[in-house]
């Protein structure tokens, strides 16, 4: 049997090189679900449940029941302001590339005393970063105790339906309506929500996600 020419034993062996070497390689890991970030401070921390879930791992819980693939990251720290969400988000955008944005703060900044326009424009910021991002948000509105005085709680309250007219974006006027005057609902700081009241603010935001991702399941239709 003849010999086979040099160039054809040198393609076989680059063939057979190839062929072990994809045998040989590590699977692809399989890419993460798509998130949904959830930015916020202690009202979406979890601050005193003491081991119940707060209201993301609730939303998460819904997410799947209603056959979304998303999982939530709750990247929300008891104390935080609207300004530090604004450093924190640029990390938290490139790291786990949302869909959506829920974004609640300014709270803490009210407590504070902060200047209402400079909350606004901490707010702002980051819904235009999320926007560019490619991620739809959702604003999480709060309000303060009626002891900071008519004149700042007005100011302060009317920064979330203002930013969300101007960037036509869903959100919730007031994360705790309904349950920030009820005793049950509330822990003994008149603060924080209690374990029971997560199912509600939970399904209060559900409402307004479930629309955001109805609308890009829609379009990724339309594109496909």
């Amino acid at each position: 049997m003849a010999e086979a020419p040099p160039l054809l034993r040198a393609l076989r062996r680059w063939l057979a090189a190839l062929l072990l070497g994809a045998l040989a390689a590590p699977a692809a890991a399989p890419a993460p679900p798509p998130a949904v970030l959830v930015l916020g401070d202690s009202l979406s921390a979890g601050h005193g449940l003491e081991g119940a879930p707060a209201w993301p791992a609730l939303l998460e819980e819904r997410l799947e029941r209603h056959g979304y693939p998303h999982r939530v990251v709750n990247a929300s720290r008891s104390g935080e302001t609207a300004a530090g969400g604004a450093r924190r988000l640029p990390g938290l955008l490139e790291r786990h590339a949302p869909r959506a944005v829920l974004l609640q703060l300014g709270g803490n900044d009210g407590l504070r005393g902060q200047a209402p326009e400079r909350v606004e424009a901490d707010l702002e910021a980051m819904i235009e970063a999320s926007r560019e991002a490619g991620a739809r948000v959702v604003l999480l509105g709060i309000r303060l105790p009626a002891n900071y005085g008519p004149h700042y709680t007005e100011r302060f309250e009317a920064i979330y339906p203002r930013l969300a007219e101007a960037h036509e974006l869903p959100f919730v006027p007031f994360l705790l309506e309904g349950l920030w005057d009820r005793e049950a609902m509330m822990q003994d700081d008149g603060i924080h929500p209690t374990a029971r009241a997560q199912p509600r603010i939970a399904e209060r935001v559900w409402e307004r996600l479930r629309g955001v991702l109805e609308r890009r399941r829609e379009e990724a239709a339309e594109a496909g």
